[in-house]
């Protein structure tokens, strides 16, 4: 009988930079020791310590136990006694009914069919010598050859696995080609996935699909919104997925980028559930009141659909045979029948179930949270004695994370400083941040079980909250080894002759680098020339990385497991050392510099009509950040020179400078113009700044603003990236690195059009550049309201997937899917940043491939040429007229392949693994830039004990409110069901919310719960009392009126304006978040 699918058990092992010797946050330690004075440092095997992250400036620097690894050896099980009080759920038997009382992760059960076809056995993880109960929890996992069989005949599709993030009892798996995800729900159907996991999904027949959420936007089935109710989704943007592992993207998107970082602005859109803030959002989004997956759907097929004998579903035919023209039946592939499902019935949300587990998510090995013991926390106050009887079997440990379940700890391989803690019973121990790694997660339990990693410190304070995000995104903190950074040449490096004259000589031109203003690594340069014909001769130089980082060298394999530089609000931690980033690499003002260099030669109209690719040598005469720049393209005075200004080096001076500026914006207006004339999207979200003081401390927040000269860097990277994705694409049609961006997710722009349609707005989705117009319409009829035009910029940013790396060869037979939909551009790539990104350095060494090929093929053809009068092409692969024939001649082939290999191009196999790494690290970097923006606010908040603003309503409904903070630019809830003296009244049919005090109101009918506290929802102040009351929370702007709590009773309507308090939660106890509250005056007191 073969195993279950694990791991990478059916296909190559996902790369995990979590285990390397680089990084100090992942080892293996025979033993755990704890530091006197509780500084943070990790034991090695041989006990030396390794220090942990950098700390902050001193006010934030804050003291934590010691960070730490348990042995590796294997986990036992644990014993009968841990769930022994659980009553069992046997498969296949009538005793489902026993679990409705159990509380499950995600807050509750549901029931599906479990069992599987036959031959479909065995289970996930290790095999357990624990006995356990006859009952189980989960179906067990098909076979691998189940799952390959399956994945051949179309009866299951592989997808990623992601978990609503407010409600963990829904996940979504997003299909390649299918317009819309496919809704996992219930606990059971998710069978023991966790977030990121690639897995095996089974679609339910189509009865079985659930209504979809939002009113359909198709003719007269128009939905009025009045009539449906608010219920919650996470909007989390789920990538599409080809191949194992080939899914993940960055969340770098146009509109919520800070200026400067990534000058491919418009390059990608996401729908993270952070755009502008680097907090989640709280969907809102409206779902008829019909429920969910109920036995009285009508078959549209005319099938009939039962569970078989086994457990599964069985309909007449859902391979949904189509007669061929010769009356002979034909089965369509699995996912042209989905989309054929999913665009004849629109009101219909596919569901599914997990069957299998193809490959496991890194992030199991590094869940954070707070350890909590279940059954004797009362005994720790008592004697040691007492404590020692009570000794509770297991731990569990609560992530941070609501998408991850909770993790069984046993308490016997508990490291030993965490028992000494316990049995001296220091309660404090649950305000430590934790790391556990799952081990396992069998069928006979809820939980997965675990083993602790790692003890990061208190989670109120910053530095341990830090070392955690960096931690469970497995960011590398090491510096770099001596091998990689032998491969440097020494300081002070200087051109060698040999190259000089081997490459184009540019150092004649105007060149200069614009950048923000604490920029060290300076990667891109900018030049322009006026031609005798007219033109514009536009030079885009970027460092040439690929000199120095050769292939198959210590730094290149250091530089490709980390991927990328990671930002951070006051720190960065780069991809390649600092002494080539910032010195040798790094295209600084006045000194020779190598490059790859595109000049391209643009018309008035911004046509390139000619252009020029290969390896140059420049010379930067000046280094420029954003504000510079601005001001001069602002200054009508061509011969400024601005004192504070940086200097000009070599023979030019500021005149010239100002003059190449002002004629490339002046170009760049052209391009930019042009590009969204032929379909591009751009979504301009509000981007958060925080601000720090002299010390490091946050002091406030503020709003980053694009400015014109962000706009003129970002079309020419475009123009470049565009450029550079052509070349290799038609070179080397099979083993290019290009950049996708798949159209948006269906069913949440018809909750974007029903927002639309309600407040009087025209919305054209029939393309990227149909939605850019409607959206530039919608913000001239809203410049009176530009908050309402920041929801709905909100709104329109929720359907928008996620960019990703690709090797064209995985999509050979699919090109209609290599577009970039934001774009609008059938090609693109990353080429303008090698030395932050390494998949730019994979381009490079792609493109410089495709040069040095067509001149050996050139000189083949000069030398083959004698006596024949042959016009020839001097640039048949990099110009703008590319030689097909002779890419496909014997000699082009013969040339490609011999420069590839030289250059150390990858085969399309490999370079596909690279790609779905290089996403992964991607979304790692972003989601630490994101995790410690949104700690740094929460920060901020705490010093200040709250924040007083004013919100919009987004939307309504009987049991919460979902509102948009302009101050912060997030969404937040607020929840108003079974509150202990609120009175609620919802007003079906005018959509109004009604909310009053009613002291007397403490139970409800019916329930056995007690109800939430009253100060969960409103802040509430007396007339009576002074302002000091309220003197410890701040105003969100100190320029605007004083903003005046509201009363009860309060009437909400949608886009309605009220006042609310933003308080800082957890730390200590639990995630950090941002929680609003009603802020409200009241005569009687509560």
């Amino acid at each position: 009988m073969k195993a279950a699918v694990e791991g990478s058990s059916m296909g190559k092992k996902r790369r995990s930079n979590r285990r390397t010797k680089q990084n100090p946050s992942s080892f293996s330690a025979s033993e755990v020791k704890e530091t006197p004075g509780g500084s943070s440092e990790c034991l090695g095997k041989n006990d030396t310590p390794v220090p942990s992250t950098a700390s902050l400036s001193n006010p934030l620097k804050q003291q934590g136990t010691n960070v730490y690894s348990t042995n590796e050896q294997v986990l036992p099980q644990a014993s009968n006694f841990v769930f022994g009080s659980v009553p069992p759920m046997l498969i296949n038997e009538h005793v489902q009914p026993v679990l409705q009382n159990i509380q499950m992760p995600g807050g509750g059960i549901d029931s599906i069919s479990l069992s599987d076809p036959i031959g479909c056995r065995g289970s996930s993880g290790r095999n357990s010598k624990t006995k356990y109960p006859l009952g189980k929890y989960f179906s067990p996992h098909w076979s691998q050859e189940a799952v390959e069989k399956a994945l051949e005949r179309g009866d299951v599709l592989k997808a990623r696995f992601h978990v609503n993030v407010h409600n963990t009892l829904e996940a979504y798996c997003k299909i390649d080609g299918v317009p819309t995800d496919v809704l996992i729900n219930g606990f059971l159907a998710q069978n023991r996935a966790v977030e990121g996991d690639i897995v095996a999904v089974k679609i339910d027949p189509l009865p079985l699909w659930t209504k979809m959420k939002g009113p359909i936007v198709n003719g007269n089935n128009m939905a009025t919104l009045e009539s449906c109710n608010l219920v919650e989704d996470d909007g989390a943007g789920v990538n599409n997925c080809k191949g194992i592992g080939k899914v993940d993207a960055d969340y770098e998107s146009a509109h919520s980028r800070s200026p400067g970082k990534n000058k491919e602005d418009s390059d990608d859109h996401s729908s993270t559930p952070d755009k502008s803030s680097p907090f989640p959002e709280t969907r809102c989004i409206y779902e008829d009141n019909t429920s969910q997956g109920s036995a009285n759907h009508i078959n549209p097929l005319g099938l009939a659909s039962h569970d078989g004998s086994d457990g599964t579903h069985c309909a007449a035919s859902y391979s949904l045979e189509m007669n061929s023209c010769n009356g002979q039946g034909k089965v369509i592939n699995a996912v042209e029948k989905m989309c054929l499902l999913v665009k004849s019935f629109p009101s219909k949300r596919p569901t599914g179930r997990v069957v299998a587990i193809v490959e496991r998510s890194p992030r199991r090995e590094g869940i954070v949270g707070h350890l909590n013991d279940i059954y004797c926390l009362c005994c720790k106050t008592y004697s040691r004695e007492i404590t020692k009887l009570c000794e509770p079997e297991y731990f569990q440990l609560t992530p941070i994370d609501p998408k991850f379940p909770s993790v069984i700890i046993l308490m016997r391989d508990l490291p030993e400083c965490l028992k000494k803690r316990w049995e001296c019973a220091d309660m404090t121990m649950e305000r430590d941040l934790i790391a556990v790694q799952i081990d396992d997660w069998i069928e006979e339990r809820p939980f997965p079980e675990g083993h602790v990693l790692h003890i990061f410190g208190r989670g109120g304070e910053v530095q341990p909250q830090l070392d955690a995000i960096l931690f469970q995104n497995a960011i590398c903190l090491s510096e770099f080894s001596p091998e990689a950074l032998s491969c440097l040449p020494c300081v002070p490096w200087e051109l060698p002759p040999k190259e000089i004259k081997s490459r184009k000589d540019l150092r004649n031109l105007c060149v200069f680098t614009i950048d923000p203003s604490t920029a060290t690594d300076l990667d891109d340069a900018l030049s322009i020339e006026k031609l005798p014909s007219g033109n514009y001769r536009v030079g885009v130089h970027i460092a040439d990385v690929s000199y120095f980082v050769l292939p198959h060298t210590a730094l290149d394999r250091e530089a490709q497991s980390r991927s990328t530089s990671v930002y951070m609000s006051q720190r960065k931690l780069p991809m390649l050392p600092a002494l080539f980033s910032e010195n040798i690499g790094s295209l600084n003002p006045g000194v020779d510099r190598l490059t790859v260099s595109i000049l391209l030669d643009i018309t008035d109209a911004g046509d390139v009509v000619d252009r020029w690719v290969g390896r140059a040598v420049i010379q930067s005469c000046c280094k420029l950040s954003y504000e510079h720049a601005q001001f001069i393209i602002d200054c009508q005075i061509s011969d400024f020179y601005g004192e504070d200004f940086p200097k000009v080096h070599g023979r030019f001076e500021w005149p010239d400078v100002i003059s190449s500026l002002k004629s490339l914006y002046a170009i760049s207006d052209v391009l930019k113009h042009k590009r969204f004339t032929d379909g591009a999207l751009r979504l301009d979200n509000p981007k958060v700044a925080i601000l720090f003081d002299e010390n490091g401390i946050p002091c406030d927040i503020t709003f980053s603003e694009r400015k014109e000269s962000n706009l003129l860097v970002e079309e020419y990277m475009l123009l470049a990236n565009r450029t550079a994705a052509e070349v290799i694409c038609r070179a080397y049609p099979d083993i290019a690195l290009l950049r996708r961006h798949p159209e948006p997710n269906m069913r949440k722009l018809r909750e974007l059009m029903a927002f639309c349609e309600k407040h009087g707005l025209e919305l054209n989705t029939s393309s990227s550049g149909q939605f850019h117009r409607s959206l530039e319409k919608a913000k001239e009829k809203l410049k009176d309201d530009p908050v309402l035009y920041d929801i709905l910029i909100s709104y329109a940013t929720k359907p928008m997937l996620l960019a990703s790396y690709f090797c064209s060869g995985d999509l050979k037979d699919n090109e209609h899917e290599w577009g970039h939909y934001a774009l609008a551009v059938p090609l693109y790539t990353h080429f303008t940043s090698p030395l932050r990104r390494y998949p730019d350095i994979i381009v490079h060494r792609t493109l410089l491939a495709a040069i040095e090929a067509e001149e050996l093929y050139m000189k083949h053809q000069k030398v083959m040429k004698v006596n024949k009068e042959v016009r020839m092409q001097k640039k048949c692969f990099t110009g703008i007229n590319f030689e097909k024939n002779a890419a496909e001649s014997m000699e082009g082939r013969e040339a490609l392949a011999a420069v590839s290999m030289k250059h150390g191009v990858p085969c399309s196999e490999v370079l596909a693994d690279i790609a779905a790494y290089c996403n992964e690290r991607k979304l790692a970097s972003r989601n630490v830039k994101d995790a410690c923006d949104k700690l740094y606010i929460w920060f901020l908040l705490k010093n200040k004990g709250a924040l007083i603003s004013e919100a919009r309503v987004m939307g309504l409904g009987p049991r919460f409110m979902s509102i948009y903070i302009q101050k912060l630019a997030i969404e937040r809830r607020i929840n108003y069901a079974e509150v202990e003296g609120l009175k609620v009244e919802w007003l079906e049919a005018t959509s109004t919310l009604v909310l009053s005090m009613n002291p007397k109101h403490a139970f409800r009918k019916g329930s056995l719960n007690m109800l939430r506290a009253f100060e969960e929802v409103a802040l509430v102040t007396s007339p009576y009392l002074s302002d000091d009351s309220v003197s410890s929370i701040s105003r969100s702007d100190t320029s605007e009126s004083e903003i005046e709590p509201a009363v009860f009773p309060l009437t909400v309507r949608v886009l309605s304006t009220i006042p609310v308090v933003l308080l800082p939660v957890g730390g200590d106890y639990g995630p950090v978040d941002i929680r609003v509250r009603l802020y409200m005056s009241s005569y009687f007191g509560f």
